[in-house]
């Protein structure tokens, strides 16, 4: 027969549960001193401390991003639907976060971040080597886009890889080639560095899956989720150019970019541009 536990021994187990002297703890799995030591300021300033985890976090959004990405096309390629459905959606739902966080960012007023501009020397989020993985995985390449990033090779190395390499579009229409649908061979195996091109003749086949989408049921609802995937890259992409005409204005990016004008040219490519002609078309 057990005995009741006395305050004494409730004090002790509640001692012991806490602690993690010998095992690992959430801080030590997260290797959050690191992570929260990774903040150096260099203005005096006290609202560059939101400039600089504002970009961190980013960059870690979008390293599960990438983590995503380049597995749901290496299932789109296997003919593997069912787990690419799952990863792109979690991708659009990691841009629509990343969409909220330029709400945090528009705090900052422009007094305020032309107190710390001087000294963010060169850097821009234009040199983002994931971002830059990221456009060129979703089919917007550009060769010039390698040169940011010269500097640095074993960068470089990852941001060709993903210049050289077939698209998520890409290997979207490998898939309906090998199910039979008429897209033209010269968009099965082409040069994958080059920037897509639209084509009638595959926006027919897309046509084909939507026309009938009981019969092309997965086809079908992997259109919708490239659909969702560039609805929310765009709003991400309008929702940068907003925040930063709210707070620089129409001054040049610290990158050498043309800043705001730059990103309003950035928010004309269209990734996949037969699935929104097709809506016309139906």
């Amino acid at each position: 027969m057990s005995s009741t536990p006395t305050p004494e021994d409730i004090v002790r187990t509640e001692k012991a549960q806490l602690d993690f002297s010998r095992d690992m703890s959430y801080g030590d799995y997260l290797h959050l001193d690191q992570v929260l030591s990774a903040q150096h300021p260099l203005s005096p300033d006290h609202n560059e401390m939101l400039f600089i985890i504002q970009h961190q976090t980013s960059e870690l959004w979008m390293k599960l991003m990438l983590h995503e990405l380049r597995a749901a096309i290496g299932c789109v390629a296997n003919d593997e639907l069912a787990p690419a459905f799952k990863m792109l959606a979690r991708v659009s739902r990691i841009m629509e976060q990343l969409v909220h966080a330029w709400d945090v960012l528009a705090t900052m007023t422009p007094p305020e971040y032309s107190a710390i501009r001087p000294y963010l020397g060169n850097s821009s989020g234009f040199q983002s080597w994931q971002y830059r993985c990221i456009e060129f995985s979703l089919g917007n390449k550009n060769a010039a886009m390698l040169k940011p990033h010269s500097h640095r090779p074993e960068r470089l190395a990852e941001v060709d890889a993903a210049w050289r390499a077939p698209s998520l579009y890409d290997e979207a229409l490998r898939l309906l080639a090998r199910r039979g649908l008429p897209v033209p061979a010269t968009y099965v195996e082409r040069d994958w560095t080059q920037p897509y091109v639209e084509s009638a003749e595959v926006e027919q086949a897309w046509l084909a899956v939507y026309r009938d989408p009981q019969r092309h049921w997965d086809l079908y609802q992997l259109g919708e989720e490239l659909t969702d995937l560039e609805d929310a890259f765009r709003l991400w992409r309008f929702r940068h150019l907003t925040t930063v005409e709210r707070v620089i204005g129409f001054k040049r990016g610290t990158g050498g970019t043309s800043g705001v004008g730059y990103l309003r040219k950035m928010l004309d490519v269209v990734l996949f541009p037969e699935i929104w002609k097709l809506r016309t078309d139906l």
